[in-house]
């Protein structure tokens, strides 16, 4: 059972961007899921990645301008996860290096947005995962690896996810 708890209430500038991410993540899910129902959700999921992925791609590069020390997990950490995004997914670092950032996100507003709809909890895994490629592609337009452990859309506590250098 999914538990996408929320512990950051109330604040303004946290309520607008968590707003807008669960908008971007509504017309993502209710893409995919009209479409599923069309009978075309291999198609569609294969075009949905391929966006994010570029997506990824556009971010990653961006991130990857910003940074004093684009070489530096730790700066792309900091360039990549502002403050403010940091309180939206009430994201907690377990490891901060210039080699490594490991990191747990305790809420998920893509993942409330599904909730929302009423997406049922094997689709809201999928649309996770998809959006997942996003972060996988920011990562390797950083040179950078990714890992994704447990994620709350699986039934995790938290989103468990890690940027590294290769072999780190």
């Amino acid at each position: 059972m999914i538990d996408n708890k929320i512990s950051i209430k109330g604040d303004p500038v946290v309520d607008i961007y968590r707003g807008a991410i669960g908008h971007r993540a509504t017309w993502t899910g209710l893409t995919y899921t009209k479409s599923k129902e069309a009978g075309k959700a291999e198609e569609t999921e294969k075009i949905i990645r391929e966006a994010i992925v570029e997506t990824g791609k556009v971010h990653g590069t961006e991130i990857k301008s910003k940074c004093q020390d684009p070489e530096s997990v730790a700066c792309f950490a900091e360039t990549f996860l502002t403050p403010n995004a940091l309180k939206t997914f009430e994201v907690e670092f377990k490891a901060k290096t210039e080699d490594r950032v490991d990191l747990e996100f305790h809420h998920c507003p893509l993942l409330k947005a599904w909730q929302d709809l009423g997406f049922d909890d094997a689709t809201c895994e999928k649309l996770c995962d998809m959006a997942m490629d996003g972060d996988r592609s920011i990562a390797k337009a950083m040179g950078f690896e990714f890992h994704l452990g447990d994620t709350i859309a699986n039934g995790g506590k938290t989103c468990q996810m890690s940027y590294f250098k290769k072999g780190k």
